[in-house]
């Protein structure tokens, strides 16, 4: 059956379960981070939601709406870590089991988080593709309910932090948002086109994994190579619900190298004193490429998560410092 289309209204029916568990997160204007930018640029610190990152929003508005039966039968999903997270902490607050498998080699962080938050955390594949593809046969045959990363409710909810942008800063011309499976710039584009279709919304995803973007440019779904180290964005196989609803309220959407997004983590801690993971290190990373087009606009950078390891961190600093 096809599912009606999403609109802001659905977003703002999200609000009264997404803040029944959240608070609004903050948005900041840094004066130097404007001046390296060339315009003026105010940051939306998803990073600092209690699961460090913007999913837990959606997470919380799937788990409020399901029946009891599904709630009996468990969750199951994939992730990289953020999703996972979202949706290990609200079936935590709902008391519902999780299953979530993880990629190989999948953020030590995240893993840790999502068990301390519950869910029985699975390795399986060397991507997010193979780990969902395994883990939704296996959820078909326990009877539980699959979670992709882009069901309607995860976008009704994620879209809550654009109400708040545009309720704090209605005068935004720009609103740059980090890309993997798309729930976010979808939920902020449905917001924004219907506050005031003006508002410019960019997608931005990595060189090294192009997926979204390319299948947004031609129309058609199509795959590509995921070799980038930003997680958030390491999207191989793209969604056709997210697509769709992309082709309506994104404007533009941009690719960045992935060590220009090491750059703009290390250009975000020195300027915010935020600690941000790849992902949401993108939105400035391609606001520094198109800074001569956004000359006199008010841009916001929406700053998805900060579940950056230590480590990682460090191999950053160091690459940058050897060069």
């Amino acid at each position: 059956m096809e599912s009606k289309k999403s609109t802001i209204k659905d977003i703002i029916a999200a609000q009264k379960y997404v803040y029944k568990y959240l608070r609004p997160t903050p948005l900041f204007h840094y004066p130097t981070l404007s001046d390296l930018v060339g315009t003026e640029v105010w940051v939306k610190h998803e990073n600092h939601q209690p699961v460090g990152a913007f999913k837990v929003r959606g997470g919380i508005n799937l788990v409020a709406n399901l029946t009891e039966k599904q709630r009996k039968n468990g969750l199951y999903t994939a992730s990289t870590g953020n999703h996972g997270q979202s949706i290990a902490y609200a079936s935590s607050l709902f008391g519902v089991k999780s299953f979530i498998a993880v990629p190989e080699g999948a953020n030590p962080g995240k893993v840790a988080a999502m068990k301390g938050l519950g869910a029985e955390v699975l390795f399986h594949g060397k991507d997010f593709d193979e780990a969902r593809e395994w883990i939704k046969k296996i959820a078909a045959d326990k009877g539980g309910m699959f979670v992709g990363p882009t069901e309607e409710p995860l976008i009704h909810g994620v879209g809550t932090y654009a109400l708040e942008i545009l309720q704090d800063l209605p005068s935004v011309d720009v609103i740059i948002v980090p890309v993997g499976a798309g729930s976010g710039v979808c939920g902020t584009g449905i917001v924004a086109k219907a506050t005031n279709k003006d508002i410019k919304v960019i997608g931005v995803q990595s060189v090294q994994a192009p997926a979204m973007k390319l299948s947004w440019e031609q129309g058609v779904l199509t795959e590509s190579e995921m070799n980038t180290f930003a997680e958030g964005l390491a999207t191989r196989v793209p969604f056709q619900n997210t697509q769709d609803i992309m082709r309506e309220v994104v404007d533009d959407f941009l690719l960045v190298d992935d060590e220009d997004i090491k750059k703009a983590i290390v250009i975000m801690l020195q300027h915010t004193h935020n600690l941000v993971e790849a992902a949401a290190a993108a939105p400035l990373a391609a606001a520094l490429q198109i800074k001569e087009k956004l000359k006199n606009k008010r841009i916001v950078l929406v700053v998805s998560g900060g579940n950056l390891s230590i480590e990682k961190l460090a191999d950053i600093l160091a690459s940058l410092n050897s060069r």
